[in-house]
């Protein structure tokens, strides 16, 4: 039955998602917003709505820990699990916007949460400065987006959001209201759901909450990423399958973890508490990893196939870790050390060298 309420989770959550997002993009270009527009926030933050109201419904039924693990771990999961296979399957473009814009925002997010979380609370205070950055945020990108595409032409979004076709049952603004409101009424259910069958496993396998967020949670809710990027990268569409999880990490950063804290500060003076080793360990894994993302996208301004390989690779190790700690296996240490002592070292060296060579050619 637990294995039945995870799958049943998971689906609810990824059809939510797919019909908020298209129910919300049809509304959007009716009230006469660009594809650009809707792309950069109603899409971005749509296919990042499971993560939302999985750590929402975990804060509300006392599992701060998979609250938090689970958007700290959907950005692991976002940078080098989805970027990693979208660039098997072709190298991946990177815009010069991603390298001078959003990943120095995303990188700021990161080490603004640790910051925040020095204390080992998130409380009221801080979600709302974090919902409130997002806000700002959005409130930039819609603004430039629009100046943008008064200059630059078609609009590079226009393909990948459904058309607005008079006739069509989904055309209609009641028709558009349903599926906003179906998407939601999943993705609630999905949510609950799946915090239900994620705590159940945990008990039964003796691992904890955190870790449990950290992989298979963090992995299911961001399934709407995982399809978003490698469909657009099976259609040549590269920049988009690298913007969408850029897009995603930031919204996990002050959207997910912010309302969690938000709603965690209402129901309780302490807030939403860090569990101490993701505040010691996970969240510098994954500033590590945002920060890891800049030499990628800088050498040539794409993410190559060796370098997809290189970021699976480096999930693997980071899951590996994760269960050997969790299980107190004997050779955690000797695995640890020889990931800082040879592996790092090495891949640092190798993008190095890379960068070198490409400015000189």
């Amino acid at each position: 039955m637990t294995l039945i309420l995870f799958i049943a989770g998971l689906v609810a959550l990824v059809v939510g998602a797919t019909l908020l997002v298209r129910g919300a993009s049809l509304l959007a270009l009716r009230l006469g917003l660009s594809p650009l527009v809707v792309g950069l926030t109603v899409v971005a933050f749509g296919t990042s709505a499971p993560e939302m109201a999985v750590s929402t419904g975990a804060v509300l039924s006392g599992q701060g820990g998979l609250a938090v693990g689970n958007a700290v771990g959907s950005n692991i999961f976002n940078v080098l699990f989805i970027l990693g296979l979208a660039a098997l399957i072709t190298p991946l473009a990177v815009h010069r916007q991603v390298i001078r814009q959003e990943a120095p925002i995303m990188i700021g997010g990161a080490v603004l949460l640790i910051v925040l979380g020095l204390d080992g609370v998130l409380g009221l205070f801080d979600g709302a400065l974090l919902l409130g950055l997002l806000l700002a945020y959005t409130v930039f990108l819609v603004r430039q987006s629009r100046a943008e595409s008064a200059t630059t032409g078609p609009d590079e979004f226009a393909d990948n959001l459904p058309p607005v076709q008079p006739g069509r049952w989904d055309a209609r603004l009641p028709a558009q209201l349903v599926l906003i409101v179906a998407g939601l009424t999943l993705l609630v259910l999905g949510s609950d759901w799946l915090v239900q069958a994620a705590v159940a496993v945990a008990r039964a396998l003796g691992l904890s909450e955190v870790v449990i967020g950290l992989t298979i949670v963090a992995a299911g809710t961001s399934l709407p990423e995982v399809a978003a990027s490698v469909m657009a990268s099976i259609k040549g569409e590269r920049d988009i399958a690298v913007g969408n999880v850029v897009g995603s990490c930031v919204f996990n950063l002050f959207g997910v973890i912010g309302l969690g804290a938000v709603v965690a500060g209402i129901g309780s003076p302490q807030g939403l508490s860090l569990p101490p080793n993701v505040a010691q360990f996970d969240l510098w894994v994954m500033l590590a990893t945002l920060v890891a993302c800049v030499p990628v996208f800088v050498t040539g301004r794409e993410i190559a196939r060796w370098e997809g390989a290189l970021f699976l690779a480096y999930y693997v190790a980071y899951v590996a870790y994760l269960v050997m700690a969790a299980q107190r296996h004997a050779g955690l240490d000797a695995f640890g050390d020889a990931m800082l002592g040879f592996v790092v070292p090495l891949t640092i060296v190798t993008l190095g060298v890379t960068l070198l060579r490409r400015e000189a050619t």
